[in-house]
């Protein structure tokens, strides 16, 4: 288990970019057969991937970070694949997992397996997970079952589609809310104009990003930005004072996922674009 340790918006301006990376980028994701998780003290969230080839991979708890007994312990998980078919097995019921599909895992589920159906084109499952204090039941859910927003336009080059899957009024969950973006050909940038909900953290996680593309992603305080340059298949963590956006050099995809006190999805503090430096 990675563990990083946040900083204040003071310490965020003189940080390096070397700093910058090794604070907030996740680029330890999606390693064949293993389970790589980072845990923050920004809202406790923990963030991790299983890619399943030769064996099945179990999440497991570990005691020195967490001092569970399994990872559910005293927490709920948001789970999307974003690789080939595979299963989630939570207690002995599977859930077949196609691409985009999503699975909640309720806390107090005691065993979770991940597996492929195939070892040519495996599953690459990506969860984020956050403390839950109530039980709910674990739910799965295919991207046809989200919620769709068309937000942007071409002109303005941010033409998207949100999908909102654990919310308030979908999966239910006791903090988590996640979802996954995907921007249309020709549009590079999302989350513009920027906001901060200074209520919940987020995590991005940018894929369908081409081998010879980049997303520049913007965070800091709204007159104090910083970047860092992002590539397929890693993510990024985001405190509640700073902004999350982000602009690449052709179209991608990327899944977000909040945690904190406000699971309302317009929570949000708007920032004006004159409002950046």
């Amino acid at each position: 288990m990675d563990v990083r340790c946040s900083t204040d918006p003071q310490g965020f301006q003189k940080m390096t970019t070397d700093e910058l990376r090794k604070a907030f980028l996740i680029d330890t994701l999606f390693a064949p057969d293993e389970v790589p998780m980072t845990y923050s003290d920004i809202d406790r969230s923990i963030t991790g991937s299983a890619v399943p080839i030769r064996t099945k991979l179990r999440l497991l708890a570990t005691k020195k970070e967490m001092a569970a007994e399994y990872f559910c312990e005293r927490r709920e998980a948001g789970v999307i694949n974003i690789g080939g078919k595979g299963t989630i097995t939570v207690d002995g019921k599977d859930f077949t997992m196609a691409v985009k599909d999503v699975l909640y895992i309720g806390r107090g589920a005691k065993e979770v397996i991940f597996a492929s159906d195939s070892s040519e084109t495996p599953a690459k499952f990506y969860f984020v997970s956050y403390p839950a204090h109530k039980e709910y039941p674990t739910t799965h859910a295919t991207l046809a079952d989200a919620e769709h927003a068309y937000l942007g336009s071409q002109k303005d080059a941010n033409k998207r589609t949100l999908n909102r899957m654990i919310h308030a009024k979908g999966i239910q969950s006791c903090q988590l809310v996640m979802g996954l973006t995907e921007l249309d050909e020709g549009s590079v940038w999302n989350t513009m104009p920027s906001h901060t909900h200074p209520r919940r953290s987020e995590v991005y996680m940018y894929f369908n990003v081409a081998p010879d593309a980049v997303v520049v992603h913007l965070m800091g305080q709204p007159a104090e930005t910083r970047h860092i340059i992002m590539r397929n298949g890693q993510a990024v963590l985001n405190p509640s004072w700073s902004i999350h956006s982000g602009g690449g050099t052709r179209n991608y995809s990327f899944i977000w996922a909040m945690g904190g006190e406000n699971q309302v999805f317009d929570d949000m503090d708007g920032v004006t674009m004159d409002g950046l430096k």
